[in-house]
């Protein structure tokens, strides 16, 4: 059972987890940035051809087809989508630290989410678990246990259980990951309009935006702070699991994700 179903008010849950925390917190302390360090966006010479960056590096990287099989199921309808896309100066729209895909507004998101046909999928970037993960880092693998002290004190434990029982939750270590993931639930799901909420850095956000909107999903990126890739090569180390700095949500950020899961509790 998740934990905010043990509860009968959204409000009664998240106090019960804020109270927890402080207790983990004193039982095996996890490391955490204080500050967030004043890390540079993406460099002049990374963002350079930034989309052909993204298109040579998801081809070469596609370590047994898995995407690119994927993708040749209906070549014609994503490529069109994959080029229509392209042709845009960028592949979403921001609103502060959430990059949203096919849609216009949060508000259209949560609209969205409301329908009966959407599917909601849930992401969370390796890098955003804590370095005392008992799962390890650099894998999709989360026990999400309410009573693990490092797990209470996870900003991506606190998500999951928070969230309706019908949404598919994702862990992702490289980008291959979550596009074939995508693009298996979008062929295993014709009749159903993808919606996702996904934690990653902004370099990512940028380079990978073309291929939501080729997959035809929409939803929101949201911008992880702290430790980030903004570089090709730090981007390149982090997708073969050399990560040893962290990322975080900013407070206002994880405030906005929590008011937007607790929109989704409500309407499921």
């Amino acid at each position: 059972m998740k934990f905010w179903d043990r509860y009968t008010s959204w409000e009664e849950a998240e106090k019960a987890w804020q109270d927890g925390i402080e207790a983990a917190e004193a039982q095996a302390p996890v490391k955490k940035l204080k500050v967030l360090p004043q890390m540079p966006g993406i460099t002049a010479e990374t963002s350079h051809h930034l989309k052909w960056k993204s298109f040579k590096y998801m081809l070469t990287h596609d370590h047994g087809g898995k995407v690119l099989r994927q993708v040749l199921k209906h070549p014609f309808k994503y490529g069109f989508r994959y080029c229509k896309s392209l042709l845009k100066k960028k592949s979403y729209r921001r609103d502060g630290d959430f990059f949203l895909y096919g849609l216009p507004s949060i508000e259209a998101f949560e609209s969205t989410m409301k329908q009966e046909t959407t599917l909601l999928v849930a992401g969370f970037s390796y890098c955003q678990k804590p370095h005392e993960c008992p799962s390890g880092r650099f894998n999709d693998q989360c026990i999400q246990n309410p009573e693990h002290p490092v797990c209470r004190q996870c900003d991506i434990g606190q998500v999951l259980h928070a969230l309706p029982a019908s949404t598919i939750p994702i862990i992702i270590p490289t980008v291959h990951h979550i596009g074939h993931k995508i693009l298996e639930l979008v062929h295993a799901h014709p009749d159903r309009q993808i919606l996702f909420l996904i934690t990653a850095c902004e370099m990512t956000l940028e380079m990978f935006g073309d291929w939501g909107n080729m997959a035809g999903v929409k939803g929101i990126g949201v911008r992880l702070d702290g430790r980030i890739c903004n570089t090709m090569r730090a981007f390149e180390l982090s997708e073969e699991g050399i990560k040893p700095g962290l990322t975080v949500t900013t407070p206002e950020t994880r405030s906005r994700i929590l008011a937007l899961v607790k929109s989704m509790r409500a309407s499921s």
